[in-house]
């Protein structure tokens, strides 16, 4: 099972445009105001400042240009010393940088000075995920999947699933994984991983159905199978005696992927039968 990444939340859930043309200001950021009816509001120039540069931390964070990302976050700091998207943005360059100790005191930091900030404890999740502390990262992302209005919740509840799986919560992981495809049919891991657990627990029409919404998904995004997917449709398929399909898994699961674990269940499926 792959791990949640920062990049997908993911995590970052922080995405922003890419392109640093975009981002382009058209007055100094340090001195622009803006003006209304009544005259200069500085407070609204001075959050608009603290989002650009937090965008231009961004772009520079993808652009994996960490020391370019860190001076725009320092800026964003030096006018709101209390911005939790701010040290959220923080914490991820920490993450990167390595300093993985460092980063969960920041992440702590950005959802002490903003408890509702959904982004900054899905993106704690991921390091908490990525340092196996499963338990802990379940407890972020249930906090982050109850957040009605937060835009990456459908993500939040995949990743909510993943980690219960990892808990051996597999009723949990699968009332996760179904409300993730119920926000976003899309989510083709979801599908997948919903699959299997029905398919564990007998439900052999409700698996089929699930997993042929995954192959719709993968087929119409050109996503290649994993050898997970792969012994999950031979499991599924081979259930409902679709020969065609088990045949044509069977043999990309033996030519491409003899090395995993998934191919030695496989061969034991194999013998038995």
């Amino acid at each position: 099972m792959s791990l949640i990444t920062a990049e997908r939340l993911g995590l970052t859930s922080l995405r922003m445009p890419r392109l640093l043309g975009a981002l382009l200001l058209s007055c100094l950021i340090s001195s622009c105001v803006t003006t209304t009816s009544g005259g200069f509001n500085v407070e609204a120039s001075e959050q608009q400042a603290l989002e650009d540069y937090l965008q231009l931390a961004i772009a520079y964070y993808d652009a994996n240009d960490l020391t370019g990302a860190r001076r725009h976050v320092n800026n964003a700091l030096d006018i709101d010393t209390r911005s939790s998207d701010a040290y959220t943005m923080l914490a991820l360059i920490l993450q990167r940088e390595g300093d993985l100790d460092l980063a969960e005191e920041t992440f702590q930091r950005a959802i002490n000075l903003d408890r509702n900030n959904s982004r900054a404890r899905n993106n704690y999740a991921v390091l908490l995920f990525s340092m196996q502390r499963y338990g802990d990262a379940y407890d972020q992302l249930q906090r982050v999947a109850a957040d009605a209005n937060y835009e990456g919740r459908s993500f939040a509840f995949e990743s909510l699933g993943r980690a219960a799986l990892r808990l051996d919560r597999n009723q949990a992981a699968e009332t996760a994984f179904g409300r993730a495809q119920q926000l976003n049919a899309n989510l083709y891991i979801s599908a997948l991983e919903l699959a299997m657990l029905q398919f564990e627990n007998q439900d052999f029409n409700g698996a089929r159905e699930v997993y042929q919404q995954y192959l719709t998904t993968v087929d119409f995004y050109n996503i290649p199978h994993t050898p997970r997917a792969l012994l999950a449709g031979i499991q599924i398929e081979g259930h409902f005696q679709n020969t065609e399909l088990v045949d044509d898994f069977s043999l990309i699961l033996s030519t491409l992927y003899q090395d995993s674990p998934e191919y030695e269940t496989y061969q034991g499926i194999s013998d038995a039968n």
